[in-house]
């Protein structure tokens, strides 16, 4: 009898020598977890000062906010290629701009309106063109984009609705002053820009 108490006093205190040993490793893994989880927290939080006094910003998840950062670069690039005044700085300067955005592409489409005439067109009839964004398709798993919209002409005598759609492929890099996103629009083309309307202005 005596034995086997032993070995049952012996058994049991195995079964709480390895149960201690088995939950002190779980305190120490959930210690590390809790840890590692405040620290990547901690990482997220920007304080600003606003008038000397600190304030708490959560800083979001990057990758939450880029399919929405594409379609504002794609958004922005059509807005400044195709906002035109009767103005050859106004004109040049928005297209500088726009080409910060893009690959040789948009040079390409550029210098294609250029020997058009086009830009010299909206100089001489004082036109004002500008675009309306309807959509922006994103094709996330090969980074390919799709613009639909209108274009506007408005000339002394009649305002010309045209539809424009486009399609190119986005593309990230290293962020700047002149690129803002952190995006770059390759090989880019105008698949459709028909004529709509055509209305005649009233004149008094």
């Amino acid at each position: 009898m005596l034995i086997k108490n032993i070995e049952q006093r012996i058994k049991i205190n195995k079964v709480v020598s390895i149960s201690t040993i088995a939950f002190a490793v779980f305190i120490v893994i959930a210690g590390f977890f809790f840890a590692y989880r405040m620290i990547e927290d901690s990482r997220k939080s920007i304080y600003i000062l606003d008038n000397g006094v600190p304030v708490l910003a959560k800083q979001t998840d990057i990758l939450l906010n880029r399919p929405v950062e594409y379609k504002a670069q794609i958004e922005l690039f059509h807005r400044l290629f195709f906002t035109l005044a009767p103005d050859d700085a106004y004109i040049k300067d928005n297209i500088q701009k726009s080409l910060y955005l893009i690959d040789d592409s948009g040079k390409k489409e550029y210098t294609n309106l250029k020997e058009k005439g086009f830009y010299n067109q909206i100089i001489a009839s004082s036109s004002m063109v500008s675009i309306h964004a309807d959509s922006i398709a994103l094709n996330m798993e090969q980074k390919k984009f799709a613009f639909f919209g209108k274009q506007m002409i408005t000339r002394k005598s009649s305002v010309i609705t045209r539809k424009l759609i486009t399609e190119g492929f986005f593309e990230d890099i290293i962020r700047s002053p002149n690129n803002p996103h952190g995006v770059i629009l390759k090989n880019w083309r105008i698949i459709n820009n028909e004529e709509l309307t055509n209305q005649t202005k009233n004149s008094y």
